[in-house]
């Protein structure tokens, strides 16, 4: 299942949908189960990002001890 696609797997077939959908001859069923499939794509895409950012946020320091860096949002 998409659980198992590597981000860049999962990012290939989300632009392979995209073009798809974006030529506009895709019958309207069809073009939804499209469109359903990327939106997982873009969740899985989206979680796995998520799960980086929150490990690249406890960064090691030279002693051992975890340094939390806490990120402001814009």
């Amino acid at each position: 299942m998409a659980e198992t696609l590597s981000f860049e797997e999962a990012m290939e077939q989300l632009e392979v949908i995209v073009q798809r959908l974006e030529k506009g001859d895709v019958p309207l069923e069809e073009a939804l189960t499209i469109y359903k499939k990327g939106m997982e794509l873009s969740k899985l895409c989206h979680d796995k990002l998520k799960t980086v950012e929150e490990q690249l946020t406890s960064i090691i320091t030279d002693n051992g001890e975890e340094e939390f860096i806490i990120k402001e949002e814009d």
